[in-house]
């Protein structure tokens, strides 16, 4: 089926805005980060610059604008095929020769052997797809219903945990979860479903840390940073010593220290440590503002959307953004363990970028039917 097209009607320019600033912020800060492990690594100091700019920013703005082109409703009518998608895309980093894992990670794939793509950002997307859909079909009873609501809604999501878990890809899992339980609180769920739905959780986080020794260290380390700041608490270690090195307003823009192969995955999921060192207290408030700003205008557009399906996508959305973002930052300020989850539109992936500004695209297809 050819998807429709929207016609000339207005782009939400608020939030192009918003959205924009965040990406440009972060490729002046992935500049900075990334320079010294680029040159170290590559010879290049602008590799990863360059490599998000290729393979994230513009098939992300290509599939932005097209997305908000394609009416919303299309994603509807193939509700089905995309969680057929999510499974399969989940299958496919087990498969060998496709598989591109790293060491005993496997959550991603590669394509034709030039770059590497992680399946499970876009399920993010695909997976929200689906929920939206399932759950427009059904009144508030129907939601309600342990039978066609609550057990349907365990299985379906409770075997994309199971996938990613195989992986494992536990940070994503729980954005991917938790984007889950807000979408379907929203359309009615009973409160206690959703407490039950995460007691099981920390029940089975409880399983998970007592059976692998890394998490389980991970998880003694978020309580006691300064055990072991050699070994296995030396990242968050390292990323508080950024960030309060920073102070107020920073050592100034690009002369981090801890970039310079002392903090860990400084490019990726690191590079909140980075802004706060260079750029200091004042303008990571300001970052943390900009992500509020955006739930906010996501929010608007909710509250507005013409159709069940269209608002369950758009909290979805919102809701993944944000915690992600809060859950990335969290981790850096020793608020939660550490997750291996990127800061959305900063930090460095071309698969989550272009799938970040991919939601965003559905969004603005969505704000250009809005009710008023």
């Amino acid at each position: 089926m050819t998807p429709r097209l929207h016609d000339s009607s207005q782009i939400d320019f608020p939030l192009l805005l918003i959205v924009a600033t965040i990406i440009i912020f972060g490729l002046i800060m992935l500049l900075s980060a990334s320079s010294p492990i680029g040159y170290e690594q590559f010879s290049d100091s602008y590799y990863f610059i360059k490599h998000q700019i290729i393979f994230g920013l513009i098939p992300g703005i290509a599939a932005m604008f097209l997305f908000a082109k394609i009416s919303y409703t299309f994603w509807q009518k193939h509700a089905w095929n995309l969680l057929i998608l999510s499974v399969v895309l989940l299958v496919l980093v087990f498969i060998p020769g496709i598989s591109a894992g790293i060491g005993t990670a496997h959550s991603w794939i590669s394509i034709g052997g030039y770059f590497s793509v992680q399946p499970s950002e876009i399920v993010k997307l695909t997976f929200l797809f689906y929920l939206a859909a399932w759950l427009g079909q059904r009144d508030e009873r129907g939601v309600r219903d342990i039978h066609s609501g609550f057990l349907p809604f365990v299985g379906v999501l409770g075997t994309i945990m199971i996938l990613m878990l195989l992986q494992p890809d536990v940070g994503t899992l729980a954005v991917i979860t938790a984007m889950s339980l807000v979408v379907y609180f929203v359309a009615g769920a009973p409160i206690a479903y959703v407490v039950g739905f995460i007691t099981a959780g920390i029940a089975g986080l409880a399983i998970l840390i007592k059976a692998a020794p890394y998490r389980a260290a991970r998880f003694t380390t978020f309580l006691n940073p300064e055990l072991d700041p050699q070994g296995i608490g030396y990242h968050i270690n390292q990323a508080l010593l950024a960030i309060g090195s920073g102070g107020f307003f920073g050592l100034g823009y690009g002369h981090s220290r801890q970039k310079f192969q002392y903090l860990p995955e400084v490019a990726a999921d690191s590079i909140f440590a980075i802004i706060g060192e260079e750029l200091g207290f004042v303008v990571s408030l300001l970052v943390i503002g900009l992500f509020l700003v955006l739930f906010w205008r996501l929010l608007r557009i909710a509250s507005r959307a013409p159709d069940k399906f269209s608002k369950y996508v758009v909290i979805g959305v919102a809701s993944w953004i944000t915690i992600q973002a809060f859950v990335n930052i969290g981790s850096m300020v020793a608020l939660m363990p550490m997750t291996g989850v990127p800061l959305p539109f900063i930090s460095y992936g071309g698969t989550s970028l272009a799938i970040s500004m991919a939601a965003i695209g559905v969004v603005l297809s969505v704000s250009r039917s809005s009710k008023g």
